[in-house]
């Protein structure tokens, strides 16, 4: 038998027309539906569950206990906290058959939501947004925003590595503690990192944590 070029724990579920990339790690429990496709190199925890339809691009992490239904698109690098929750219906009802209308949710390249938090269907999570643990979102997410709170509101903006941005230089220029990267609001609710375009990957050196979030304070 040919060796699998991804790897499905025992106790889990890959449905034959599953299309799962090269290098994805399906761990305990979990199960992939027929038609769902999933990239390269992601990991995919414990009691997770990835449903018919699902399109997920490259290195996605997704920790314990996850659902991601139908009409859910995932691009490259998002990551998903524990038990974190998705919809794909905005008003559901056991009586009343919706399989026809499932809203697209999409997570953009980078985006990370907090373990526990809530998502509402039918919304766009920018790149490299940041959903705090237990937030629950239902409007569009603007790229880099930190959003917190029930109903979530922006609370400021998060680098691409996942630190919160401040004190602005006289141009408002603010700079990333951990990668060096500068970011600056080139127009009222628009950030851009100025030396690294938002589609590029990470240089090899800036891959790799070496300090805690709290010793960058």
């Amino acid at each position: 038998m040919a060796t699998l070029p991804y790897f499905v724990h025992e106790t889990s579920y890959a449905d034959e027309g599953a299309v799962i990339g090269k290098g994805t790690k399906i761990w305990h429990f979990s199960h992939i539906y027929k038609g769902a496709v999933i990239g390269e190199n992601c990991i995919i925890g414990q009691n997770v569950s990835i449903a018919d339809g699902v399109k997920m691009g490259n290195n996605v992490k997704i920790q314990n206990n996850v659902s991601i239904y139908t009409g859910a698109i995932v691009e490259d690098d998002v990551f998903f906290g524990p038990s974190c929750v998705l919809t794909n219906v905005t008003n559901p009802r056991s009586q009343v058959l919706r399989h026809s209308l499932y809203e697209k949710t999409i997570f953009k390249r980078g985006t990370t939501i907090g373990a526990n938090a809530t998502v509402v269907c039918g919304i766009t999570l920018g790149r490299y947004s940041f959903i705090a643990a237990g937030a629950v979102v239902a409007k569009d997410v603007p790229d880099y925003a930190l959003m917190m709170g029930v109903p979530a509101k922006q609370k400021g903006w998060m680098s691409r590595h996942g630190h919160v941005l401040k004190n602005p230089d006289k141009d408002g220029v603010m700079t990333c503690p951990e990668s060096g990267f500068r970011y600056k609001e080139v127009k009222p609710g628009v950030l851009k990192c100025l030396d690294l375009d938002e589609e590029s990957p990470l240089p090899e050196e800036k891959k790799v944590g070496k300090k805690t979030y709290d010793e960058f304070k």
